[in-house]
This record gives structure tokens, sequence and C-alpha cells, in this order.
């Protein structure tokens, strides 16, 4: 039985709805495999372009974006806690966690 959580976990939903829709793309394959597919990796340049618009921080890495988003996904996916994970074995706060350590990196999913 699915049960709510009260009270709702503090995250804007349409991220948290792209980032689990992205993940449970593909049947089975690994967190690394889904996150550098190349069409994921354009989506995720383009929100960091979007959200590096919005908050008008102009970087000098700006020639070198989907490096960097390819990058720092594999940062992100090599940590210990995320390596060799299938979206289909994660829990909720595991989701949480992952959606958070991006976040914190600046790649968003909205």
């Amino acid at each position: 039985r699915i049960e709510l959580r009260n009270p709702p976990p503090p995250v804007n939903f349409t991220e948290w709805d792209g980032m689990i829709r992205l993940l449970f793309n593909r049947k089975n394959k690994t967190l690394r495999s889904v996150l550098l597919t190349k069409s994921t990796i354009k989506l995720l340049d383009e929100n960091i372009r979007t959200q590096r618009a919005l908050n008008s921080s102009n970087n000098s890495m700006m020639d070198d974006e989907e490096k960097m988003s390819e990058q720092i996904i594999e940062e992100v996916v090599a940590m210990e806690q995320w390596k060799d994970k299938r979206a289909s074995k994660l829990d909720l706060d595991d989701f949480l966690a992952l959606l958070a350590e991006f976040n914190k990196r600046g790649v968003h999913f909205a």
C-alpha cells in the first residue's frame, strides 16, 4: 500500500518528476548508463545554461559546458553510494539524496 509522506519532502516536484522520469526511462539500466547518454547530457547542458542565465552568474567556462556537465554527472555517479546502482533498486531517500547532490553541483532537471 502506498502512503503519503506527511509532511511532504521539501523538493521542487517539477524537478523531482524530471529526474525520476529520466532515471526510469530505460528498464534496469545503471544510473551511469542512463545519465551519460547523449540526449541526457544535451538536456542537462541546456538546463545548466538556463539556470545560469536565470541566476545571471557568468562563468568563464561557458564554452566547455557540455564537457563540464558530463564531468559533473561522472563525478556524482562515480561516488561510492551511486556506483553500479540501478533506479529500480533505490528507495525514496536515495532519490532525494541524488537530487540534492546534483542540485549542489548546479545540475537541475526542470
